[in-house]
């Protein structure tokens, strides 16, 4: 954070409030020391309740009756059967999934649906359509001082960390790593952030293997608004099969550019005073990968998925061909069905997508239910004055 301030950005108090351009401490689903997942939080406690039964199983299609959906076909070991449905159905089954299920029974594209052998119900052709993604580099630097992470990656280290959360939940284990976040313009002209940091206090991939040359700390950094898009497509009519899953990664020269400059920020921000006591040689890329070509290959070989896909089935105005739901959530052009996930989202949210799918779980709910809305609170968010000059 001292780094950011010393290269001319800002500091947040709350990027999810008012401002979210700058750096700030990050936030984590973690309570009590532990990682606070949706079926924690939501799923576990409803499972006391008499009127829910949770079946696990594979849903197979939704049973429609014309135009209206009257329950799901399921699929348990070798038994096929039917839950039935007697006010509508929700369908919250990933943007992987969710369009899979719906062009499954009928729903979408009506000439790749035809193609499956499958009886088009209605014709949407966004179903499966808009696929995104954030993708991010880690640039790793070497640590001077033996202070990161890198100290519990042992047997003992480990034993001791592990004893702690389970005895305390408390320690290392208590928290994911990410203390600290930005959220950065690219360059003047961009009114609000399309760039997100993570820092971790130790140079690890994301399958585990730490680098060799021990103590670092990296910055996990990607454009949040690439202009790509992909989609999700059936191999086959038979529910058991994988669909066809195409991100189109990359498939902008913007994407090529906006990477180029993550990694050159990342360099600058890394190579402020605040790091002079830590700083060791960059391990990642490494201090001979300059000119854009060798950039574009380290990009290559080792950009990641942040984990985030979503706009497979997006939300929108009944007359746009390609929405799939309305501004309830509720599947155009059919009945009774709603879809309530992040495959809902006409664009990615600028930043991890954990929070943005649990609100739409919370408004759907809503909707669900008939609840009133919330009044409207259209307050404008902070925007850097400087924003037409500068990039910070």
């Amino acid at each position: 954070m001292d780094a950011g301030i010393q290269a001319g950005f800002e500091l947040t108090k709350d990027y999810n409030g008012e401002q979210q351009e700058g750096f700030s401490p990050m936030e984590q689903t973690v309570w009590k020391g532990q990682r606070w997942s949706a079926a924690n939080a939501y799923l576990k406690p409803a499972l006391k309740r008499s009127n829910l039964d949770l079946h696990n199983c594979l849903a197979r299609r939704i049973i429609m009756d014309g135009k209206r959906a009257v329950g799901v076909e399921v699929q348990r070991g070798s038994d096929v059967y039917i839950v039935h449905a007697r006010r509508e159905v929700i369908i919250a089954a990933s943007a992987i999934n969710s369009p899979k299920l719906l062009m499954l029974s009928g729903i979408g594209p009506a000439a790749h649906i035809k193609e499956t052998g499958i009886n088009v119900i209605a014709d949407r052709p966004g179903v499966g359509q808009n696929l995104q993604d954030h993708l991010e580099l880690y640039i790793q630097q070497a640590c001077t001082q033996p202070i990161t992470l890198f100290k519990y990656w042992n047997l003992f280290g480990k034993m001791r960390v592990g004893i702690e959360w389970l005895l305390n939940k408390s320690g290392p284990g208590a928290s994911n790593a990410f203390e600290t976040c930005a959220f950065l313009r690219s360059k003047p002209g961009v009114s609000y952030p399309d760039i997100q940091y993570h820092f971790l206090p130790i140079a690890v991939r994301y399958d585990g293997q730490a680098a060799a040359e021990g103590h670092g700390f990296q910055a996990h950094v990607g454009p949040m608004r690439s202009a790509s898009r992909g989609s999700i497509r059936l191999n086959s009519s038979n529910p058991e099969d994988k669909p066809k899953i195409v991100f189109n990664y990359m498939s902008q020269p913007q994407d090529w550019e906006d990477f180029r400059h993550c990694i050159r920020l990342t360099r600058s921000i890394f190579g402020q005073p605040a790091f002079d006591p830590f700083r060791g040689k960059e391990i990642q890329p490494g201090i001979d990968v300059q000119s854009d070509e060798e950039l574009d290959t380290f990009i290559s070989e080792h950009v990641e998925s942040a984990y985030h896909p979503c706009g497979t089935c997006k939300i929108g105005r009944p007359d746009d061909p390609m929405a799939v739901v309305d501004p309830e959530c509720r599947v155009i052009g059919v009945d009774s069905l709603r879809v309530v996930d992040s495959s809902i989202f006409p664009r990615i949210p600028n930043g991890n997508l954990n929070g943005p799918s649990i609100m739409v779980g919370e408004k759907g709910a809503d909707h669900i239910l008939g609840r009133a809305p919330l009044p409207k609170d259209n307050r404008a968010p902070w925007i850097n004055p400087r924003w037409k000059i500068s990039d910070r």
